[in-house]
């Protein structure tokens, strides 16, 4: 489930989130002689305050976002694509779809026309949204990046050390992650569990793999890649080991795992920084960040399109290059974390030099941005979006005492077999 990329908080999720220059109210209709620009997204991007600052500054001009759940947005927004109707004038999509959307470009505007240079943002990032026809269907919104978030003050009733370099050095291998694991767990708190569930470890192993579900040339390796087999084999040990707490990613259990302080480490992108800051506020000075095992990796990122369905292409183009402009990502990470995927702001004092007082004063900007500089692309395949969950829910499977792991590896091939088929 290495894609899935949820908002910070489950109740925006579930309808329609209307932003508009002075109320955040239901969804409505522009004024007469305004032009309305709707926003489909997946998750909290971090936009709300720039909707006001933006129609502030073009009158004529009123936002509405949406935001429902990471599947079905994008299940929705491949039904209007293909019905010819429906989309809205902008549309979020996860870095682990865009390669499923990538080649359906010719139903997506391209930026370039708009006036976007690619050379914008990281090259990769751009390349991961570039049809094969040249054109950038896509600009990038964030990067992932990844890191790895830890309790302190679990840490220190553990026995284990808390400085954020010296847990670093606890870990430089997944390996000895799952071996410090074993350490934390002898002398853990009663009922609290090393990391939150197995597929989220599998997540942050596999991203780091030079090739992970499926190769150049779109062919599906799931069965032949050891790197997989690898991931699943690490995630399922350290299950095995005792050392999850067996919740569900982005439920409402999981939620509450981070104000109840169930589990002491997480794989963290740094998106999640708000998620966590978002569900337990209290905890507010007991987090820190360390960096990641195997040093670098990325989970998650999204891309801003616009369908050419819109009747407000102009528009909604401007808006998107004006969202996903380097002054506007910056201001998106200093206050919620999320990082940007602009080459220049990675050099930038003010991203760069950035910490987080919720995480203990940890120098974010320098850590996320070193992943990100360091982290080797993955090529990403139209299928991949389905892949990573049917994994994941195999490892959840064991986690759960389902299924032994042979089995559950197996029934995981069958599974992607059939997401796969032609």
């Amino acid at each position: 489930m290495r894609t899935r990329r949820p908002a910070a908080l489950t109740a925006l999720m579930l309808g329609c989130l209307a932003l508009v220059a002075t109320t955040l109210g239901a969804c409505g209709t522009a004024k007469p002689g305004q032009t309305q620009l709707v926003v489909e997204i997946f998750g909290d991007l971090g936009y709300r305050d720039l909707y006001t600052k933006y129609e502030q500054s073009h009158p004529g001009v009123k936002i509405v976002e949406h935001i429902v759940s990471y599947d079905d947005h994008h299940k929705n927004l491949q039904a209007h694509l293909l019905g010819g109707s429906g989309t809205g004038d902008i549309e979020a999509i996860d870095g682990g779809y865009i390669s499923q959307f990538k080649v359906m470009s010719d139903k997506f505007v391209d930026f370039r026309d708009y006036g976007a240079d690619p050379g914008t943002w990281l090259p990769w990032k751009s390349q991961q949204a570039t049809g094969a026809d040249g054109s950038l269907m896509g600009l990038g919104a964030d990067v992932g990046g990844l890191a790895m978030c830890y309790r302190r003050d679990l840490f220190a009733q553990a026995g284990l050390p808390t400085d954020r370099d010296q847990v670093a050095a606890l870990w430089p291998d997944w390996e000895s992650y799952i071996a410090t694991g074993k350490r934390f767990k002898a002398n853990a708190p009663d009922g609290v569990a090393w990391f939150d569930s197995g597929s989220n470890i599998f997540n942050a192993i596999v991203g780091q793999a030079p090739v992970g579900y499926t190769a150049p040339g779109n062919k599906v390796v799931v069965a032949d890649n050891p790197a997989v087999k690898n991931a699943f084999n690490l995630a399922v040990e350290a299950v095995q080991a005792g050392e999850s707490a067996k919740l569900a990613t982005f439920s409402q259990q999981w939620n509450a795992g981070f104000q109840r302080g169930s589990f002491a480490t997480v794989a963290c992108p740094a998106w999640m920084t708000d998620t966590i800051k978002q569900n337990a506020p209290q905890t507010s000075g007991k987090w820190d960040i360390a960096t990641i095992p195997g040093g670098s990796g990325n989970w998650g990122g999204s891309f801003l399109t616009v369908p050419k369905q819109s009747k407000h292409r102009k528009e909604a183009a401007e808006l998107a290059r004006w969202l996903t402009a380097p002054e506007q990502a910056s201001w998106i990470f200093r206050t919620q974390g999320h990082l940007p995927s602009q080459a220049a702001l990675y050099d930038d004092p003010a991203v760069l030099g950035n910490t987080n007082a919720f995480f203990n004063n940890a120098p974010t900007g320098r850590i996320f941005t070193e992943a990100a500089r360091t982290l080797r692309p993955q090529y990403q395949g139209p299928k991949d979006g389905d892949i990573g969950p049917l994994i994941g829910l195999g490892i959840t499977r064991v986690d759960k005492g389902k299924q032994r792991p042979a089995q559950a590896w197996q029934q995981v091939l069958k599974d992607v077999a059939n997401a796969t088929e032609p």
